[in-house]
């Protein structure tokens, strides 16, 4: 009885979180009109007047997708700022953070537990804390304004780092020491047994990388001056707020990679999460 309490409970509040996703989704499918005369008591001052919460729209239209698409000028220019941005770091992060985390775990080397614990301490640090000193680093590269200021201190981040440090800590030694019996040397090691044993963490890694840096707002707001080269994490704020059906087209669109990613990668997605923290 318990156990079926719980699932139910379990099930309204996932049912609940879905609303959001849900509303979006059927507002892009109204006319501009429909919409307009659902949230036209949003700025309203007259508490009996309400908002029409329609979940199934009176017409199905995809014109506002075709004015996202095409009628608004810089959509898909963003989107690729976006991908530009987040392809490079999740690449760079993983092969880092993948090699670093190889060292921490499999081998044994002077100061290894004090570096861990800097790495650790970045990890746990407010991102506001690490602003300041990653602006002045770029500043002096000279890569301010361009997309190099985003993709550099997003490949050396710590996360993933921690993350598959906790997957190989997993890997029997006896298997590494079989293989260098055989003659294989550490990189034939690290491609050849560990990085296959590692694969749902590198997939629960990829996607909260592409979660964490295609929603990023700061960096791009503090690091890119010009509005051309802003990821379209920033350029939907700017879309009028009066066309909500636009608004609503392309936060339909905004979600649609993140969504895709994670219904390919869940099964290991799912599975890393599980095991990360089986073992310190």
């Amino acid at each position: 009885m318990l156990s079926l309490l719980r699932t139910m409970g379990l099930t309204m509040f996932a049912l609940l979180l879905f609303v959001p996703i849900l509303v979006t989704v059927v507002n892009s499918l109204m006319p501009e009109r429909e919409i307009s005369a659902n949230y036209d008591m949003l700025g309203s001052s007259n508490r009996n007047d309400f908002v029409n919460l329609k979940l199934i729209p009176d017409w199905v239209s995809f014109g506002q997708y075709f004015k996202v698409l095409v009628s608004t000028s810089g959509y898909l220019h963003m989107f690729w700022n976006s991908v530009y941005m987040v392809v490079p770091i999740i690449i760079g992060q993983v092969a880092v953070g993948a090699l670093a985390a190889y060292a921490f775990a499999k081998f044994r080397f002077p100061g290894k537990e004090l570096l861990f614990f800097l790495y650790l301490t970045a990890m746990l640090m407010p991102f506001q804390v690490t602003l300041v000193p990653n602006y002045l680093m770029v500043d002096r590269l000279g890569l301010l304004n361009s997309s190099s200021s985003i993709i550099l201190p997003g490949i050396f981040a710590a996360f993933g780092v921690f993350l598959l440090r906790q997957f190989m800590l997993q890997i029997p030694t006896a298997y590494m020491e079989a293989a260098k019996i055989d003659g294989a040397s550490y990189l034939r090691i690290f491609v050849s047994i560990v990085l296959p044993m590692v694969k749902p963490g590198i997939a629960a890694l990829i996607v909260l990388l592409f979660a964490d840096n295609w929603n990023m707002v700061e960096q791009p707001l503090i690091f890119l001056r010009d509005a051309e080269l802003q990821p379209l994490s920033v350029f939907l704020s700017s879309l009028q707020k009066e066309a909500f059906g636009v608004t609503f087209a392309a936060s339909c669109l905004y979600m649609a990679p993140m969504v895709l990613l994670f219904l390919n990668t869940e099964k290991y997605f799912i599975e890393g999460i599980q095991l990360s923290g089986i073992k310190g």
